[in-house]
């Protein structure tokens, strides 16, 4: 991809309020609130440019990042936050060259999050029971450009296991994720990690005890919680708001 903006990709246009919208360029009007602007003018521009409105509103044009696109993809159903995929990141070492299997695909984002991660030499292997949800992720993965580096099947995992060996990383975010853990131990390598994301306590405790008999070791859950600072001059403070909850992340190493 060079420099300047070509007909057919995917920019950010962040308004004066810093709000963002992930479109795609071609010779076509585009309609906000403060005004229509031309995405056609953006074509042979460079990242920075700035494009004004019927109303003489300004956008600024920039080439999306991962954050942009995990943050605009289009979701079926909820997908997971970065702070959660991060945070299964920096428990597993995941990074260039890793293989991993995600078992639960949803809308792709935890695929999205960790092939960009893992490229250019590792690989994602994503499995979704629902043709549905399958069809929305493998869009949002082209969307990121990252099709080269995921691989989507559809698959019930809880029947039919992964096909996978030698794997780094196995996340799972699906029903019954007690079960799915001795389907893929076999799958890692030794030193591998299992990652389980889980919206209630009692599937956590099914899943250590899980872990706990199959030998999996540095047995670990934690949760994730994010509160945003607001700055302004002379009145800094936490914002009353934050996200908080949104699921478990319970973490075993095979050792053998």
């Amino acid at each position: 991809m060079g420099t300047m903006f070509s007909a057919g990709e995917y920019v950010v246009l962040l308004d004066e309020k810093d709000r963002k919208y992930l479109v795609r360029l071609e010779a076509r009007k585009f309609s906000t609130d403060l005004g229509v602007l031309d995405l056609g003018e953006l074509i042979g521009k460079e990242p920075g440019a700035v494009v004004k409105t019927h109303l003489g509103r300004e956008f600024i044009a920039l080439r999306p990042s991962r954050a942009d696109v995990l943050e605009k993809i289009r979701r079926a159903p909820q997908i997971m936050l970065p702070k959660d995929a991060a945070q299964i990141v920096a428990m597993t070492g995941v990074g260039p060259g890793s293989r991993v299997a995600d078992c639960g695909t949803g809308s792709g984002a935890l695929a999205i999050f960790l092939g960009s991660l893992v490229r250019p030499n590792g690989h994602v292997f994503s499995y979704e029971n629902r043709e549905e949800f399958a069809s929305i992720a493998r869009k949002n993965v082209e969307m990121a450009g990252l099709s080269d580096v995921i691989t989507i099947r559809i698959r019930d995992v809880l029947t039919e296991g992964i096909d996978e060996g030698d794997l780094d990383l196995v996340t799972i975010d699906m029903g019954g994720p007690e079960l799915v853990v001795p389907k893929v131990k076999e799958a890692l390598k030794i030193g591998g990690y299992v990652a389980v994301f889980s919206p209630c306590i009692e599937p956590v405790q099914r899943v250590c005890e899980v872990m706990r008999s199959e030998g999996f070791r540095e047995i670990s859950t934690v949760e994730c919680l994010v509160r945003e600072i607001e700055v302004r001059p002379g009145a800094t403070r936490p914002s009353t708001r934050m996200i908080a909850h949104t699921g478990y992340i319970t973490v075993g190493r095979r050792v053998r």
